[in-house]
């Protein structure tokens, strides 16, 4: 059997009805890791063993088991960031060299008892604190569609893996964009739900106020699915909010007839590369003539909230790292150690005031929700520039330009293919819904990707 195309819910279908194993499908993805891994460079570490272990236990319980857990043999990995208990996390950093986690993180938990099978760690930004992945320390995690070209992050090693078939599904995590511009880069789907949806307990921190934890898969329904599985109240985490979790699953293909979808088209969302706004544009004309109906809006302080986050984000990092940034500051690499230092110097009354824009932009943000169901914008204004001379604090800048205000507002936000540029690159689609409207997001996106083929392509890494 041929695994480099096939999905999580298609492997899930597979093994469900015995016609795969989980040790013969996770044999294929760890092959796969092997050959691929040297070049892409999305794992910073692989649990061969542990997963060959498990693997071959799930196996020979398969027929005798009547019931099947919803990821029962499905091979997935972990940014690292995320604890798995036993394995050494380094959150893609010499600061957290020797630290190895003796419990799972309560999404770790989720997955292990939804029968996963984890086959490693992802190469990130170091601590989360950029969005090109060029670790200083490990190297950087590359774009399956081009090597030469970056993955995007911090969960870059997270989209590589899935959209090169090294793993079938991903967690990561999305602080000021860090799940969805991976997935734009790199042509994945990529969730980061509402802020307090997803337990943050056993993931280290980077901005206690703006942390996500999210999904990211080659489809919708795989999103949908591993989405599902990590939603949730955890009253052990302290953000955490007791709201009820639907089941997206059942309303994935209820379409979008009469939905209100707005397109974001005031001077700060169409800064953008002109084949990017071509590309949402046409998104856009799907929507209508699926038969939702769309309308041209202009959105309240884009630009006010990503220089809002962006501003949270470096004093909160700072905050997490003092004692570090105080005694081991030699250990950081440098794009993250000016800006840890960038965040040390926000003064009292910048943060202050930063929070206080924080929540009028949210209760605009809910008032504008109250109008529409989805807004649609590109994620990322260019499509993956190279490596080489990359700033990573000035392609932070650009790069979460339409992804940072939705962290500030804490709205579940959702990325996937919408096309390719001219040079092949994938282009993303961002869609937004208001708190706790994930399902809505991924129903729309689901109509979205049936109605079109860009998520039927794969990178060159899958021809191999």
């Amino acid at each position: 059997m041929d695994f480099r195309h096939i999905t999580l819910t298609e492997a899930k279908r597979l093994i469900q009805t015995r016609q795969l194993s989980p040790l013969a499908l996770t044999e294929a993805i760890l092959e796969r890791i092997v050959r691929l891994n040297p070049t892409l460079n999305c794992y910073l570490s692989v649990f061969k063993e542990e997963a060959l272990a498990r693997a071959e236990r799930l196996s020979k319980a398969l027929k005798d088991r009547r019931f099947l857990n919803p990821l029962y043999g499905i091979p997935i990995g972990i940014k690292d960031i995320i604890a798995i208990r036993h394995h050494p996390m380094r959150a893609g950093s010499k600061i957290w060299e020797g630290y190895t986690p003796d419990q799972d993180a309560r999404v770790i938990e989720r997955l292990r008892r939804s029968g996963a099978i984890f086959v490693g760690y992802h190469n990130m930004h170091e601590i989360a604190l950029g969005v090109t992945n060029l670790n200083p320390h490990f190297g950087a995690a590359r774009n399956p569609w081009r090597p030469e070209c970056i993955s995007g992050g911090s969960s870059g090693g997270s989209a590589v893996a899935v959209v090169s078939g090294l793993c079938l599904g991903a967690l990561g995590t999305d602080t000021g964009g860090s799940i969805r511009i991976p997935a734009s880069l790199c042509g994945a789907v990529g969730l980061k739900p509402t802020f307090g949806r997803v337990s943050l307990r056993g993931v280290l921190p980077l901005s206690w106020n703006l942390d996500h934890v999210g999904p990211l898969g080659r489809s919708v329904a795989d999103v949908a699915l591993l989405y599902r599985l990590i939603a949730g109240y955890d009253p052990q985490d302290v953000v955490s909010i007791p709201k009820a979790v639907g089941d997206p699953l059942s309303r994935l293909e209820a379409g979008v007839v009469g939905l209100r979808i707005a397109l974001a088209q005031d001077d700060f969302f169409t800064q953008a590369e002109d084949e990017i706004l071509q590309a949402v544009r046409a998104a856009a004309e799907v929507f209508r003539s699926l038969g939702a109906v769309v309308e041209e809006v202009q959105m309240p302080a884009g630009l006010l909230a990503a220089q809002t986050n962006g501003l949270m984000v470096i004093s909160d990092a700072a905050a997490v790292y003092e004692k570090e940034l105080s005694e081991r500051a030699h250990l950081f690499g440098e794009d993250v150690y000016q800006r840890l230092r960038n965040g040390a110097a926000v003064t009292a009354s910048q943060y202050v005031q930063a929070r206080r824009t924080q929540t009028v932009l949210q209760k605009q943000y809910r008032e504008f929700f109250k109008r529409y169901d989805v807004l649609l914008t590109p994620t990322t204004p260019i499509t993956a520039p190279t490596i080489e001379g990359r700033d990573s604090i000035e392609a932070a800048r650009i790069l979460t330009r339409f992804t940072a205000p939705f962290n500030l507002t804490g709205l579940p936000a959702l990325s996937l293919p919408c096309g390719f540029s001219r040079e092949g690159l994938p282009i993303g689609l961002q869609l937004v819904g208001n708190q706790w409207q994930e399902d809505l997001i991924l129903r729309a996106a689901y109509a979205y990707e049936q109605a079109t083929n860009a998520h039927r392509q794969f990178a060159w890494s899958d021809t191999l």
